[in-house]
């Protein structure tokens, strides 16, 4: 009896396959964009302390950094986890302690937070398979794949646009 679960050396996504290899890029130029947008919008709607704004800048160069350094080796994929970490503590500190107080702003934090976070968990779960993925998701251009990145992009855009309202204030 099969689990449905698929079980494989090294995935795809950690290895030199050519049709991820432009994902990767697409990815590292979406994440030099967002997480650029994402310390931006922090440094100037926010009174978070620097090292929160430090954690996102440093998240925001090292990760499209790391994901187009990974294009030559794909194992460099692995330290992925450091700006991933550093992005999602500093987005945690500021949903924590750094809030707006205009509510809609407040709010796009929130979804930005829980975006990225998403994305992180996806990250963890399908590009390292520290659990089991489903058949159905194995492959990285499946349809249920687009739809958990669609939701994972959707929470960040959304959310920056309605943490940009803080710049109107």
């Amino acid at each position: 009896m099969s689990s449905g679960a698929v079980s494989r050396a090294a995935p795809v996504e950690l290895g030199p396959d050519p049709a991820f290899a432009r994902r990767v890029r697409r990815l590292g130029a979406v994440s030099l964009v967002a997480l650029g947008l994402v310390w931006g919008l922090s440094v100037a709607t926010l009174d978070a302390p620097a090292p929160v704004d430090a954690a996102l800048a440093a998240g925001w160069a090292l990760m499209p950094l790391t994901l187009f350094a990974s294009l030559a080796r794909p194992v460099i994929r692995y330290a992925l986890v450091i700006p991933s970490i550093l992005v999602s503590l500093g987005l945690l500190a500021i949903v924590i302690w750094w809030l707006p107080s205009v509510p809609i702003a407040a709010a796009g934090w929130v979804l930005v937070t829980a975006g990225v976070l998403l994305g992180g968990v996806l990250g963890l779960w399908f590009w390292y398979r520290l659990l089991p993925v489903p058949a159905a998701l194995d492959d990285p251009f499946s349809r249920g794949r687009w739809t958990l990145i669609a939701v994972h992009v959707s929470l960040i855009v959304v959310g920056l646009i309605l943490a940009a309202v803080g710049l109107l204030s």
